[in-house]
């Protein structure tokens, strides 16, 4: 089933490649959508596909990448808006 995640990462994840990672892993997952810095520090990935794969991506973002400490994601989902043709860094 296609779904959308909303996706808030905290912790120290800015400035070590997060974004930079998180759309390589994303693709290689077949999901269309964003990732971007968020005032505060956080991190903020809104991303839509197969559930099973989104939920994958929401894994992965607790130690996907060596040099972020993750203190808490938090996962809001929605309905698909299909407004996404691939995934990309927004600033």
């Amino acid at each position: 089933m296609t779904k959308r995640a909303e996706i808030k990462v905290l912790g120290s994840v800015q400035g070590v490649s997060f974004r930079y990672y998180t759309v390589e892993q994303a693709k290689k997952l077949g999901l269309l959508g964003f990732v971007r810095n968020e005032p505060g520090g956080s991190v903020q990935i809104i991303a839509e596909g197969e559930e099973e794969n989104l939920k994958e991506l929401v894994s992965w973002c607790y130690d996907g990448v060596k040099w972020a400490k993750v203190d808490e994601v938090k996962v809001k989902w929605a309905k698909v808006l299909g407004e996404f043709k691939e995934f990309d860094i927004r600033f």
